[in-house]
């Protein structure tokens, strides 16, 4: 999902619906609070703000996801697929480091901007609007997170998700943060990745409300497997899911 910085195309189109301007004022408000308001969270959130174009509730869901991943002990590293600036996988690092915890972090991302959208998109005409944007090279990335005290652990697999993660040296994940937007880079992390994620871990999806191919990918991986998984609201675009154990 984006910033303010958006189209105008994409702006009428938001604008019609209620639940979209909803949640953005939500949005601002929660994180002009984080301003004033100290906590454990809030800081964190300061720190990567910069970073990310990740809303405050999804970049909280990300903080008690990692937290709980660790607190109960799901074996696995964490994986984020759609790595922009670094501010979301900088979040979850530092999250881990607070706690004490030394796991993988693996970023997959073109590192060179989004990837032109199929026609699998319902929102192709928006969505294809967007086509090289959130760019952020490999070395950007490692700078960003490097001054934040990240400098161990990270694994970086540039390329498209299709080609990448088939081969990917992943075996085990305890929390999956998919920020793909379009729907054939959700659906290859889903087909690639789903079954590697632990029992009892943790999948967050960025993208679900607020790009229609997102969603349509996702909800088609779960009607094929017979899942019905209880998907967390976190705002108007993020999902949270936990993997069933046994």
């Amino acid at each position: 999902m984006y910033d303010a910085k958006i189209s105008l195309k994409e702006a009428a189109y938001r604008l019609s619906d209620i639940r979209w301007i909803g949640s953005y004022l939500l949005r601002r408000t929660y994180e002009l609070l984080a301003f004033i308001f100290p906590s454990k969270f809030n800081s964190l959130f300061k720190k990567v703000k910069p970073l990310t174009m990740v809303s405050y509730s999804r970049l909280r869901g990300l903080h008690e996801a990692t937290k709980y991943v660790v607190q109960n002990q799901i074996p696995g590293d964490f994986v984020e697929c759609g790595v922009a600036r670094g501010g979301s996988a900088a979040l979850v690092a530092l999250t881990a480091l607070e706690m004490g915890e030394n796991r993988n972090l693996w970023l997959f991302d073109t590192f060179s901007g989004l990837p032109k959208p199929s026609t699998d998109n319902p929102d192709f005409d928006i969505a294809d609007l967007y086509t090289g944007t959130c760019v952020a090279s490999v070395r950007e990335v490692e700078t960003a997170l490097s001054r934040l005290g990240i400098t161990v652990n990270l694994r970086f697999v540039p390329g498209l998700f299709q080609e990448t993660l088939p081969k990917a040296g992943v075996d085990s994940i305890s929390l999956l943060h998919i920020d793909g937007d379009w729907y054939e880079s959700v659906r290859a992390c889903l087909d690639h990745l789903y079954d590697r994620v632990s029992p009892g871990g943790v999948i967050q999806f960025d993208d679900y409300g607020h790009w229609a191919g997102a969603r349509k990918a996702v909800d088609e991986f779960f009607r094929a497997r017979n899942l019905s998984p209880r998907m967390r609201h976190l705002d108007f675009s993020g999902r949270q899911i936990w993997k069933e154990r046994g």
